[in-house]
Formats: structure tokens, sequence, C-alpha cells
């Protein structure tokens, strides 16, 4: 068999209220709680939509962001310019407006209270990802990058 799909992103936070907070602002909830033999709280699902989620563990991440890997997670978005707006009057800063990216997809970017980076992107048409995903054929496996 193998790959079929992406699982979840899994963030450690330093502030557990806050982040749901900043999720639930997003329209992002709540989902369900794993908790330890013990009763203490392992870790909560946050639901996207359909299948997708996020997982989000209490006690951290460290103060050494430069140690971890972790770069991005992506949002699809419909009506990205109406979200933006939307999130930006529940006070969530938008730190890059939206705007179209190499791919043809219009994203902007947040960042959640842990220093997390948030793409939100919404799907063109005119993507490789739509081509992709329709079965289509895209002209190049590569984008090229032009020089303003």
């Amino acid at each position: 068999m193998g790959i079929v799909d992406l699982g979840h992103p899994a963030f450690a936070c330093r502030d557990l209220e806050a982040t749901l907070a900043f999720y639930a602002k997003l329209g992002v909830h709540e989902s369900f709680r794993l908790l330890h033999d013990d009763g203490t709280l392992m870790l909560i699902y946050l639901h996207i939509g359909g299948d997708r989620f996020i997982e989000v563990f209490p006690h951290g991440p460290e103060e050494h962001p430069a140690s971890q890997s972790f770069m991005h997670i992506c949002l699809a978005v419909e009506g990205i310019e109406e979200f933006a707006e939307d999130i930006r009057g529940k006070g969530i800063a938008i730190d890059i407006e939206p705007k179209m990216g190499l791919d043809f997809n219009t994203q902007a970017w947040i960042t959640d209270p842990d220093g997390n980076k948030i793409e939100l992107m919404e799907y063109s048409p005119n993507s490789p990802q739509i081509a992709i995903r329709d079965g289509s054929a895209f002209p190049s496996s590569e984008i090229l990058i032009k020089a303003d």
C-alpha cells in the first residue's frame, strides 16, 4: 500500500488556553482529548474539517526554536481576502498580507502564540496542486522563479 495522505501536524504549546483560543479564532476547534493512564492531559486534537486535525501537546516547546526542524503548517482556505479581514478583526495579526505565490495560489501568513508559522492558502485553478489533484498534466516539474 503506502502513504495515502497527511495525517496531522503536531505542535507543543507553552500556553494551552492561548493556543486553543487562537485556533478557535481561525474556526479550528477542539475535537477530543487523549489522557495519560494517570488522567493527566496528553494531547488535544483540533478539528480542521473532514479528516483533517492538528495535534496540540501541552508543556512546550522549549525556548530554543533554532533547534526545531518544524517550518510551518499550511491551512487551505476559501475566500482568503475575507478570511484575513475576519481574523484580523478577531485580533490575529497578518504577518504577510494575501498575495500570489510562485505556485499561482494566493497565500497569507500568520503566527500562533508559540511562534509557529501558518500559511493560509487559497488554491488557484491554475496551480500545480489542482492540476495534480485533478489528474491533469502540469507543464513542468519545476516552477521557475522570475527575478523582478
